[in-house]
């Protein structure tokens, strides 16, 4: 299948795109022009040069590339992130979930269409969010409306293409902001992330190398439509997985931080981020595009990114005796 990746030298890209080839497919990777496009051609990709926002180019280029499927990853989120700031931070990544999908199917008349959501965007609840779940509408945090009304503009694009949205989980592995040189692991080793008003919320994660996976039997299953949560097999508190990240990366334990205080340094959203968040559950993947994450937990996933065996075996136990 000829498969156009928009967002191919992302975190998600540059781990799909040798995958696909792999597994025989004709990979095109759309670059912005004046890119450093090597690493793509390396991995077996041919170029397609536009601008997601340069509708006519786009149109134009994608035309003549005539895609069988689009994989739309597109986006444009900093590599630090404040949460005081999060709607101003994720400006270009809405403008792209925007406008770059309504240029992409556009520009791709009759090809799959398969995008990337985000699965941590529920209403907070109870137990893992299935999706059924309704989005978070009531009591959001302000800095995170625009957010989600890009995702929801997102979704509806793609679900009116008849396409699928993959909601991902909390992104993890190589180039992330969890990564060995990621600025959150940055941050945990210098002891700047506490624990806000008990660290609640409930994460679940994803590796990118389980996402490559994902679209890989996504496009195996052109039947399944609609929205899918691509998130690991067990939901985690951040009062949990914050200390074991930090024993695993030999860093000092979090500290613990009332809501208040921490409100005046990361806002409400912030705070929420650290208390509101529900989990998602991968019933739907594993059943309709017969999926299965490699790394079944984030404690396994840290462990082997950044500990080696002995810490994973170690991790793991604290984890199974924290349940």
């Amino acid at each position: 299948m000829r498969v156009l990746i928009a967002g191919a030298t992302g975190v998600i890209g540059s781990r799909l795109v040798p995958l696909l080839t792999a597994v025989g497919h004709e990979v095109l990777g759309l670059a912005r022009p004046g890119s450093d496009t090597a690493a793509l051609e390396a991995a077996g990709a041919r170029v397609v040069v536009a601008d997601a926002l340069d509708r006519d180019r786009m149109r134009r280029a994608v035309r003549r590339a005539a895609p069988e499927a689009v994989v739309n990853l597109l986006t444009a989120i900093p590599a630090e992130i404040d949460p005081r700031h999060l709607a101003r931070d994720f400006g270009p990544t809405n403008r792209l979930r925007i406008e770059g999908t309504r240029n992409l199917i556009e520009a791709a008349p009759g090809a799959r269409i398969i995008s990337q959501g985000l699965a941590y965007g529920y209403q907070p609840g109870e137990g893992p969010a299935d999706e059924d779940a309704p989005l978070w509408r009531t009591g959001t945090p302000k800095q995170f409306v625009p957010v989600l009304d890009a995702l929801d503009e997102l979704e509806l694009q793609t679900t009116r293409a008849d396409g699928l949205v993959l909601r991902l989980g909390h992104l993890y592995g190589p180039g992330s902001i969890y990564a060995a040189d990621g600025s959150f692991v940055r941050q945990v080793r210098a002891g700047k992330v506490p624990l806000v008003g008990g660290g609640n919320a409930v994460f679940s994660f994803i590796h990118a190398d389980d996402v490559a996976t994902a679209v890989a039997a996504a496009l195996d299953k052109p039947e399944v439509a609609g929205v899918v949560n691509i998130v690991d097999d067990q939901p985690v508190p951040l009062h949990r997985w914050l200390p074991e990240m930090a024993a695993v990366l030999g860093a000092p334990a979090p500290k613990k931080a009332p809501a208040a205080l921490a409100r005046l340094a990361v806002g409400t959203w912030g705070v929420a981020f650290m208390n509101r968040l529900r989990g998602a559950a991968n019933t739907r993947a594993r059943l309709r595009l017969d999926w299965r994450p490699r790394h079944p937990s984030v404690t396994e996933g840290f462990a082997a990114e950044h500990g080696g065996g002995t810490a994973r075996a170690s991790a793991s136990t604290s984890i199974r005796g924290n349940r």
